[in-house]
């Protein structure tokens, strides 16, 4: 026996990793961001009327006449087999040529950014994200042990050129290069932009250059509104450094958890056998059930009208309600606005007083790796009516009045 302190349950057994990052919020508390009388603008869930229910009974009653008690089994039947050329008929569509054998399927996107850091990530290496970005991916990263460092986003996406002079800096003075750059080009977590077609380009041209990853993370890009669409960074990816994750969870139903990668074979191989059995057979029969006879896609045009409704009606919203001084952004999709409060208010610092408002938002500290976006912060139209969206901008305007430090007028 040796003389460890074991006082502290099993905390002495974590790794390195878990007891260094353990003091820190846990990714999913945020939810208890509630309140009983709160319109919540935090949440990032789709409208709870946009769950098409009769639609995926429907599908899974076809499903057991097909295949019986074979669609419960481990790897489940043709149905589930199929998933993978459901997947590459939608890639196609959006002009990314692949084979069922570019297709690594997943137990939603989470698990395919996880299976992602798998395979490339050792513990110091670098990962290039945009700041800010989607929370739940810094939390990932920080699992195993690298240096993340953010690069701005205006409204055009990504700031390309400075991640640019930042990898001449580097590779100048010796430093490490990043292994993997994370991105979510269209309709963005959190700020709602989207990265141009230029600077999509110009990130594979800097991968090549400075042998790096591209993580593009896609769970939004079907849900546009106004525009045209960009093509896909995996579309413009002519020597296999984009590697590109998607998700049915914002076009059927976050319950259904699955999600994809779309990479290389060879890259794909490796994802096989580090993430192997981990998706669900039964549910990845029943999309392509539900997928069939064009049903996934009349979802998804009923789902647009639904969320540019909210979209509109939360901008008309901020534009009459909010104080001076507030600015936002003006997404063409997705779920989220990211607004920046007047100087002086922190975000953080307001969130009990909104909450006592009636409103919840997400402070855009929780988006960053380090201690920027005090002032900011995401707010969602997806998951509300319009009626509540106006309540709860009403209710985030007179909190932000409420906290607006007073100016004394020149004299």
């Amino acid at each position: 026996m040796d003389d460890t302190d074991r006082s502290d349950g099993l905390e002495h057994l974590y790794s390195e990793t878990v007891r260094e990052t353990m003091d820190g919020s846990v990714y999913g508390a945020w939810r208890s961001i509630r309140d009983a009388d709160a319109v919540p603008l935090s949440f990032g869930f789709p409208y709870p009327d946009s769950f098409p229910n009769g639609e995926l009974l429907s599908a899974a009653e076809s499903l057991f006449e097909a295949e019986g008690d074979c669609a419960l089994q481990y790897g489940g039947g043709e149905h589930a087999d199929a998933l993978s050329t459901v997947i590459v008929d939608r890639a196609r569509d959006r002009g990314i040529d692949c084979t069922t054998a570019e297709i690594h399927v997943t137990n939603g996107a989470t698990n395919a950014i996880d299976t992602v850091c798998q395979t490339f990530l050792d513990p110091g290496d670098t990962v290039f994200v945009e700041a800010p970005t989607f929370m739940g991916a810094l939390r990932l990263f920080r699992n195993y042990d690298v240096d993340i460092e953010g690069f701005d986003v205006d409204g055009d996406g990504l700031d390309v050129d400075a991640v640019a002079d930042a990898l001449a800096e580097r590779d100048a003075a010796g430093e490490p290069l990043p292994t993997l750059l994370y991105t979510i080009p269209n309709f963005h977590n959190p700020t709602g932009v989207t990265l141009s077609a230029e600077r999509r380009e110009r990130l594979l041209e800097l991968a090549e250059t400075y042998d790096f990853v591209i993580l593009e993370d896609d769970p939004y890009g079907q849900l546009r509104y106004d525009g045209a669409e960009p093509p896909p960074i995996k579309a413009l990816d002519g020597s296999g450094r984009a590697v590109r994750v998607n998700t049915f969870s914002k076009t059927i139903a976050p319950g259904i958890r699955t999600g994809w990668i779309v990479a290389e074979e060879s890259t794909i191989e490796q994802f096989d056998r580090v993430n192997a059995g981990g998706e669900p057979s039964f549910t990845r029969g029943l999309i392509t059930s539900y997928a069939a006879d064009g049903r996934l896609e009349r979802a998804v045009d009923k789902l647009c009208v639904g969320y540019e409704e909210r979209r509109d009606r939360m901008l008309e919203s901020l534009e009459t309600r909010m104080p001076p001084g507030t600015t936002w952004s003006e997404p063409d999709g997705g779920f989220f606005v990211w607004v920046e409060f007047p100087e002086g208010i922190d975000a953080e610092e307001l969130l009990p007083d909104a909450i006592d408002a009636g409103v919840t938002y997400l402070p855009g500290s929780f988006f960053y790796a380090d201690d920027r976006g005090t002032r900011r912060a995401r707010i969602s139209f997806s998951h509300v009516s319009p009626p509540e969206i106006d309540e709860g901008i009403e209710a985030l305007a007179s909190a932000v009045r409420a906290a607006t430090p007073t100016v004394e007028a020149d004299d």
